[in-house]
């Protein structure tokens, strides 16, 4: 028979702040945001109304929140199909060249250390109608005729802000691939080119199956951070064009700080919640399947 563990009070008080401090900024603002979802408080006054499911129910029948899961949907697939593309673009380009890795490497990586909210007022300069990079670039060339209201027109909003994203987060994932990419045995690659594969089939069939790890992790990171952008739309767009660019959290934001229903707001943030939770299982299950273990 096993003996029981004796309590220990030495690791208990190595233990007690970290969990002091999870349970504080973890656990109670998560209980009480549950309890908050089912009332009309404001955010502010010291009264509150218990309303049960209405805000659910508003949820579920409000054409404003179909139209920001909508957003968001869009938003989301758009950044994980093209963020990961570009990135293992780059990834590539930087294991395959002869020299200058470290220069490549860190030029690629730049745009991840510049703030959400810095990126989108760069972006929003460039976008600009009149004195804009982009218009500009297309006036000089000659295509004037191609000019655009880049943020305003309701067509290009949700792409143009998942661009920003794409090219911000792009070099984080680009190094997550590059590690992956260089775990990829060279013996393998070398039988293969013997054997006559050309570049293309030696990538395919063996270089995406042994970093197919790199894929799992980098697209739920990308899911993720597209079911939460926030920084760039407040800056570029606040959700506009009317509601065009407005997505689940920019709601949550707009409807619980700006318009002081925070119990609404709060409604709003545990299905998002629910929404990570389901669409991330159910990726990690469809990805996970197609790894390969080296």
């Amino acid at each position: 028979m096993q003996k029981k563990r004796k309590f220990d009070k030495t690791a208990f008080v190595f233990i007690a702040p970290a969990f002091i401090f999870f349970t504080l900024f973890i656990i109670v603002p998560t209980v009480s945001s549950v309890y908050y979802s089912f009332t009309s408080w404001d955010g502010v006054s010291p009264n509150v109304k218990f309303i049960g499911l209405a805000n659910y129910k508003e949820i579920f029948t409000s054409a404003r929140f179909g139209n920001a899961l909508k957003n968001t949907i869009l938003l989301t697939v758009f950044i994980s199909v093209f963020e990961n593309a570009f990135a293992l673009a780059l990834a590539l380009i930087v294991d395959n060249v002869r020299w200058g890795k470290n220069f490549f490497r860190s030029a690629f990586y730049v745009p991840v250390l510049v703030s959400g909210i810095v990126s989108g007022f760069i972006w929003k300069i460039m976008y600009n109608y009149n004195f804009g990079t982009i218009n500009t670039i297309l006036k000089d060339i000659g295509m004037g005729d191609f000019r655009q209201d880049w943020l305003g027109n309701n067509k290009l909003t949700l792409i143009m802000i998942g661009v920003v994203l794409v090219w911000k987060g792009a070099g984080y994932y680009m190094i997550i691939y590059l590690a992956s990419l260089q775990s990829v045995s060279p013996d393998l690659i070398e039988a293969a080119q013997i054997d006559g594969a050309s570049p293309w089939q030696r990538f395919k069939s063996i270089t995406v199956p042994l970093i197919s790890g790199a894929f799992t992790i980098n697209f739920t990171l990308s899911l993720i951070n597209g079911l939460k952008v926030f920084d760039q739309i407040n800056v570029m767009t606040d959700g506009g064009p009317g509601f065009t660019s407005e997505t689940l959290v920019y709601l949550l934001y707009k409807v619980g700080f700006n318009e002081g229903r925070q119990g609404f707001g709060t409604a709003v943030g545990i299905m998002l919640l629910f929404i990570i939770i389901i669409l991330n299982t159910l990726q990690q299950k469809f990805l996970r399947s197609r790894e390969v273990q080296m």
